[in-house]
């Protein structure tokens, strides 16, 4: 179900998550997500090291959000509303008509097809109120459970891009993954929203 928050950035509900705007508050939570090497391991920056970090990614957020450049949600549990890990449409291309995702969870909460449920979410909302054609993923070939992830999703594997990061003195690949709306609508069953 789908509510549209004060800011412009809609709460989208599954019936076990919420995707909603970042809050103030949301720091300490973001801070523990994204300093978690678990975490890290295939991001294409190292980990942070400081809260002020994750403050700064908040405001970062809130301005491409307000601009209507980005799509920031914090994943929360549906229960607590804690966020349990984060979600973002980017590089939002009105014209063409499509964007990139990317998205993490605390590893408290992975293996229980939670990531999935976000994404459907997000999906879903790109492609029916946002009108896209196209939603685009890049991730690193070693991160199988995100590839496969994806794949579950409809996306296709376009493409390898060698060496495209450098993090922490580790060369990474950057395999290139690509969905198309009439895909995405094969390969997904809709997730029932909560009132």
């Amino acid at each position: 179900m789908e509510e549209t928050a004060t800011d412009g950035v809609p709460v989208l509900e599954s019936p076990r998550l919420r995707l909603r705007p970042y809050r103030a508050d949301d720091a300490d939570a973001m801070f523990e997500l994204y300093s978690d090497p678990r975490v890290m391991r295939y991001w294409s920056f190292p980990p942070w090291v400081e809260v002020a970090q994750a403050r700064a990614y908040l405001d970062h957020a809130r301005a491409g959000m307000d601009s209507g450049d980005i799509f920031p949600w914090a994943i929360a549990d549906g229960e607590s509303n804690r966020l349990i890990g984060a979600l973002t449409l980017f590089s939002l291309h009105v014209e063409q008509r499509r964007a990139e995702i990317g998205y993490s969870l605390s590893p408290g909460f992975q293996g229980r097809g939670l990531a999935e449920e976000a994404l459907r979410l997000a999906l879903d909302f790109a492609f029916s109120n946002l009108g896209l054609r196209r939603m685009e993923a890049d991730i690193d070939p070693r991160n199988l459970a995100s590839c496969r992830l994806v794949e579950r999703l409809g996306f296709q594997r376009e493409g390898l891009l060698r060496k495209r990061w450098k993090v922490n003195g580790e060369e990474c690949d950057t395999a290139l993954y690509g969905l198309l709306a009439e895909e995405f609508g094969d390969a997904a069953s809709p997730v029932t929203g909560k009132q």
